[in-house]
């Protein structure tokens, strides 16, 4: 890539990053996700938190789903109830 002054194949300026399927988490608690997604080298962001929320509550949906194929160091993305 000329215009990044990267040259093709440079493994010290590129960063290679794994596949990872994602796992399901929905209906587990915040805490039993973080701690799967950790595993996998995902991170978790939760849509809808408010001051109630705690490490106890329940997963109602992710995105991306589980099953599809994202890159490590991705962010699952939560809502809870």
């Amino acid at each position: 890539m000329p215009y990044l002054n990267i040259q093709q194949g440079n493994k010290e300026e590129v960063e290679l990053r794994n596949e990872i399927t994602v796992p399901e988490i929905e209906g587990k608690t915040i805490q039993e996700a973080e701690k799967i997604l950790k595993e996998y080298n995902l991170q978790i962001n939760i849509n809808n938190q408010t001051e109630e929320t705690n490490k106890e509550s329940i997963i109602t949906r992710q995105m991306p789903q589980a099953g599809v194929t994202v890159y490590e160091k991705s962010y699952i993305y939560i809502d809870i109830k």
